[in-house]
């Protein structure tokens, strides 16, 4: 039986789930960012669903909010793809799903007010918020990793996302200005 997650974003939580279910005397067999696989078919899906809540995620039961987390999680993957050679957006998430990117970007907007493209722009902000902090790597292999066309789009979108320039954001002495990826 699959199940389907909400704000599974990291490592951290695939953890996290899986010791809330392992102490539920649930089995998981895979557990990734936003599905997990499990051996019982007659699962107490109530109480994993207290449980999940309790520590801050949410069982997704509806096909249609199951489908905008597929989404998202491939979104997730897209990002973490170091190869500048990769295929579109639109693409890859209509290529991973197996649907059309049109009825998919239809579903994200309804379901989460916003298009697919802008979420994907804010995921990327805070993965440059995060490699600006943590990384020694100039703004110019930032925004090849991330496959931008140039320093300055990125630098331009950055400055409509967050108002300041990623060297100002770099520069300042707070750094609590990231969002966490569940939060986007």
């Amino acid at each position: 039986m699959t199940l389907y997650i909400k704000n599974m974003v990291c490592d951290r939580c695939r953890m996290v789930v899986r010791k809330t279910m392992e102490d539920l005397g649930l089995h998981p067999q895979r557990v990734e960012l936003g599905e997990v696989d499990i051996a019982e078919e007659a699962a107490d899906l109530g109480l994993l669903r207290d449980r999940l809540e309790a520590v801050g995620f949410e069982l997704l039961e509806d096909r249609r909010d199951q489908t905008v987390s597929r989404i998202k999680r491939l979104l997730f993957d897209y990002l973490d793809l170091q190869d500048n050679a990769r295929t579109n957006v639109s693409d890859y998430l209509a290529e991973g799903l197996n649907r059309d990117y049109s009825a998919l970007s239809k579903l994200f907007s309804e379901s989460e007010g916003t298009t697919i493209e802008q979420y994907f722009i804010r995921l990327k902000i805070e993965k440059v918020k995060e490699w600006l902090t943590y990384s020694e790597w100039s703004l110019s292999e930032i925004a090849y990793k991330l496959g931008y066309s140039s320093v300055a789009h990125l630098s331009n979108q950055f400055k409509k996302v967050t108002g300041q320039t990623p060297t100002q954001f770099r520069q300042s002495p707070a750094q609590a200005r990231r969002v966490a990826l569940d939060q986007v």
